[in-house]
């Protein structure tokens, strides 16, 4: 593992640093794709992942406390002790809220989004097709973030890494899958899937809504590879599980629909 890189004396997590190097990625990726063309507005081609980002940020906080309700039942139940200090105050609050969750951060920066693409009365999904390949390039580099700190670490394998950080004891000692190289892999194979699709003639919002049926298929698969025990479970089958089933027949749902109406349309 690799939690942290050394660069000019600091140490820096590698997380952030394979986040910075994704989006930068995505960056180009986005500039490439709309440098010719005339029928996009770049301001609002830099405000709305700009908006998105603020959501995200706060929705992946958000359903990283919602994976925690055991944690912050317990804080209310002990008010006392969590307001008795600043410092455990503190303490509670990162606990609870702290970390983020993927999914969380997608839902958040489409629901941002969306209202500010509809307050500035832009068509959505128009710009949701032009963002649909950027998320999983972005993700994939993130994921390989994961995989040299520690975190989102696999399930005991007979093959892959043994793990040794000092901030994850719980999973060091074993040999575990690398589900989070498996998962980056899926990603730019989404990507490339997206990027291929984007020159064909396809409906608005054809692209994002197959990015979300893709990655929900994706995740609900590796997370049955998963080790950690950190995210929230219902009935046998993690958040992230509960989440990408509903994607999954959401966008199916409305491709299926979308194209049976095309379909009506064109023999009426």
């Amino acid at each position: 593992m690799l939690p942290t890189i050394n660069i000019f004396g600091m140490n820096i997590p590698s997380y952030g640093i394979s986040a910075i190097f994704g989006i930068a990625l995505a960056v180009i990726y986005i500039w490439l794709s709309v440098r010719r063309r005339k029928d996009i507005d770049r301001t609002q081609l830099i405000n709305i992942p700009a908006v998105a980002f603020i959501g995200a940020f706060i929705g992946a906080h958000i359903l990283y406390g919602i994976t925690h309700l055991d944690k912050l039942w317990w804080c209310i139940m002990h008010l006392d002790k969590v307001f008795s200090s600043w410092e455990n105050f503190w303490f509670y609050t990162t606990d609870i809220w702290g970390g983020m969750v993927f999914y969380g951060g997608l839902i958040g920066g489409i629901i941002l989004g969306t209202i500010y693409c509809k307050k500035q009365k832009l068509d959505t999904m128009f710009y949701a097709d032009i963002y649909a390949p950027a998320i999983p390039l972005f993700h994939a580099f993130g994921r390989v973030g994961c995989f040299l700190g520690g975190c989102c670490y696999g399930i005991e394998s007979s093959w892959g890494v043994v793990y040794n950080n000092p901030n994850i004891p719980e999973a060091n000692g074993v040999t575990r899958l690398p589900i989070q190289l498996v998962e980056s892999a899926g990603d730019l194979i989404i990507f490339a899937i997206l990027l291929f699709l984007s020159y064909k003639n396809l409906r608005k919002g054809t692209l994002f809504l197959l990015y979300l049926l893709m990655y929900g298929a994706l995740r609900m698969t590796t997370e049955f590879f998963r080790g950690d025990e950190i995210r929230g479970f219902l009935f046998g089958i993690s958040t992230s599980q509960w989440i990408s089933i509903i994607l999954i027949i959401c966008s199916l749902a409305i491709l299926i629909y979308r194209h049976i109406n095309f379909k009506q349309k064109g023999t009426d």
